[in-house]
């Protein structure tokens, strides 16, 4: 019998993959520049991995006989090619913790099915939060070449 504790963490887990599938999509919808298109691409992937992500805690918990959220949590769009990457570093940082937890909790009642779920989701989500940080470096530390200076 799996516990409310678990299910109301994989429910979280659910409103926030919902979130930020949502939120990458507008967000590849939105950006513009050079570096829009850059990114576009990414925002994209990203943004379907994370709805993949919310449908299979939607099955896991359907199966474990709980009722899977429809509701995301606050969606954020909109402002500057950095700031959309710092709030989507910040909702992977959040993610990562959260599943960490709804692991150790999963691990605690026995239940390593959903264990196994969430640590495949939780490896994804580190290589998302490392794929927004190294844009976010890229944008804000644009590359130089050593020896190479600027000719005006």
């Amino acid at each position: 019998m799996v516990s409310e504790k678990l299910i109301e963490f994989l429910n979280k887990a659910i409103a926030a993959e919902l979130q930020v599938s949502i939120q990458y999509m507008w967000q590849h919808i939105q950006v513009t520049s050079l570096e829009g298109a850059v990114v576009e691409g990414i925002f994209r992937k990203i943004a379907i991995a994370e709805m993949k992500h919310a449908e299979r805690l939607a099955e896991r918990l359907d199966y474990l006989d709980g009722v899977p959220t429809t509701e995301p949590d606050p969606i954020f769009v909109g402002g500057s090619l950095v700031e959309m990457l710092k709030q989507d570093e910040q909702n992977e940082e959040e993610a990562i913790n959260l599943y960490k937890q709804a692991i150790q909790q999963a691990a605690k009642e026995g239940d390593y099915t959903t264990r196994r779920l969430l640590e495949d989701i939780l490896a994804e989500e580190e290589e998302h939060i490392n794929t927004f940080g190294k844009l976010l470096v890229g944008i804000t530390e644009p590359f130089t070449q050593p020896g190479i200076s600027n000719v005006q």
